[in-house]
């Protein structure tokens, strides 16, 4: 597969990430605890069966100054313990509403923030919970994001006595100069040590994450860190593109002080990125995922059973409507979205009162699943078959094209540079249109006003 910046740059254009369809933006605030209890109650006849739990920790020790989360720094003791019990009174609350007697939990997963920044007794409180009202499926996975600057090796063997199997590591760079201009701590321990240590817990699935984009990185100096990553043998590595959004965050204007790299040079990273990995043998999995061959997700890749949510890349043999708990996060269920306030106090706070903390959210029309379904598709597996789609929902395939506005002309040039074929069944996207799925998705994305500012770039 060639890439290039003429490739890239051709096809960087605003547009929807689609780790959701409808995207976030569409959430609002008429949807409310009531409608929240209403759906919890409905997803225990819809698909899939399996329970996804997403726990947010939205402490952390110093704040990123790259960071576009939802954190909060320096919280006494007390106000965790709150929180931490906020988010147990809040699983019980859920957990009246589901059928926990024949659904299955088939994942687990811990973000934030920095979820390892909190002690581990709080963990272990939440993870007993969860253990003693879920039936936890043989296979599930449990996973936790983790920053190696607060990490020490004892606290490995406690996570995996709790059970979890999987961790993300948030590297950004192995170069201290650049984790210090965005003050970032840098690992306490040699990264592949815990990463040999993590395998000999019985962890898989162990991922490196990296930014490109900061200040001082270089495309030289980014191919170091890569090839250092690579040497760890990690199963999956990310390399995110940092998104410079200062009229959300705006920590963010420290780094335009300091000088971000141009844009040609971030090209570069991107380019190089890819190169390096694929010739190292990983499987690319979008524009920014890479997984060993040997790894869950790549064999999912593989065989179009890929999936995707607002936790990143999974498989639909471990993916669940997900039930999110804490400040901001976000639940998808089959029927809708909805999301928690992103206070950590007025969470609490609402938890306390009345047991919910919707802010926002969004009921989708079967239109609205059907689209989705056609988006996730195309994003997760490089493929889109409209009798597939229309089996899913018992409908005709031309009800499906009419749906999502299907028109053969918004794909032409794509088909023209080699990005995708288009036949009577539908259409595939070749390797190179894996990097541009998002572009592609666009194009049957019947709500989409192009051009739209809101969203950031889609390379």
């Amino acid at each position: 597969m060639q890439i290039t910046t003429e490739f890239l740059d051709k096809h960087n254009v605003s547009g929807p990430r689609y780790t959701s369809y409808p995207p976030a933006n569409f959430f609002n605030t008429n949807f409310t605890s009531s409608d929240y209890l209403e759906q919890l109650k409905a997803s225990n006849q819809q698909q899939p069966e399996n329970i996804s739990i997403y726990i947010h920790i939205p402490f952390c020790p110093q704040r990123c100054h790259f960071c576009g989360c939802n954190t909060e720094i320096g919280q006494k003791r007390s106000f965790i313990e709150r929180y931490v019990d906020a988010i147990k009174k809040e699983i019980n609350q859920v957990c009246e509403h589901l059928d926990l007697k024949n659904r299955k939990l088939t994942q687990v997963h811990w973000g934030g923030g920095t979820p390892n920044a909190i002690a581990m007794r709080y963990i272990f409180d939440i993870m007993n919970l969860i253990k003693e009202k879920f039936i936890v499926d043989a296979n599930a996975e449990i996973a936790i994001e983790c920053s190696p600057a607060y990490l020490e090796f004892e606290h490995i063997d406690q996570l995996a006595e709790m059970g979890f199997n999987r961790m993300s590591l948030g590297i950004q760079d192995f170069r201290e100069d650049v984790l210090q201009v965005v003050n970032r701590q840098k690992p306490k321990h040699d990264v592949k040590q815990i990463v040999d240590y993590l395998r000999g817990k019985g962890f898989n699935g162990i991922n490196l994450d990296f930014i490109y984009g900061l200040p001082l990185q270089t495309a030289d100096s980014l191919k170091e860190t890569i090839e250092k990553a690579i040497e760890i043998k990690p199963d999956r590595i990310v390399t995110f593109s940092y998104a410079h959004v200062p009229w959300v965050k705006e920590e963010q204007l420290k780094l335009e002080k300091i000088g971000l790299p141009s844009p040609k040079d971030k090209m570069d990273m991107l380019i190089n990125n890819i190169q390096q990995l694929q010739q190292a043998g990983y499987t690319s999995i979008g524009i920014d995922h890479f997984a060993h061959p040997d790894d869950q997700l790549a064999i999912a890749y593989k065989n179009k059973k890929l999936h995707r949510n607002f936790q990143g890349y999974c498989t639909l043999e471990t993916t669940g409507q997900v039930y999110g708990f804490g400040a901001s996060s976000i639940s998808q269920l089959w029927g809708a979205y909805a999301q928690n306030v992103k206070s950590a106090a007025k969470y609490i706070e609402e938890i306390e009162n009345t047991g919910f903390a919707i802010e926002r959210g969004f009921t989708l029309n079967v239109n609205q699943q059907i689209v989705r379904a056609v988006i996730n598709s195309i994003m997760c597996n490089g493929v889109l078959y409209f009798d597939e789609i229309a089996d899913q929902f018992k409908m005709s395939a031309d009800d499906i094209k009419s749906i999502v506005n299907y028109d053969v002309s918004k794909l032409v040039d794509f088909e023209k540079d080699g990005i995708i074929s288009i036949s009577e069944k539908g259409i595939e996207l070749s390797e190179l249109g894996h990097k541009i799925a998002r572009n592609i998705a666009m194009a049957f994305d019947p709500d989409l006003k192009q051009g739209e500012s809101i969203y950031s770039k889609t390379v």
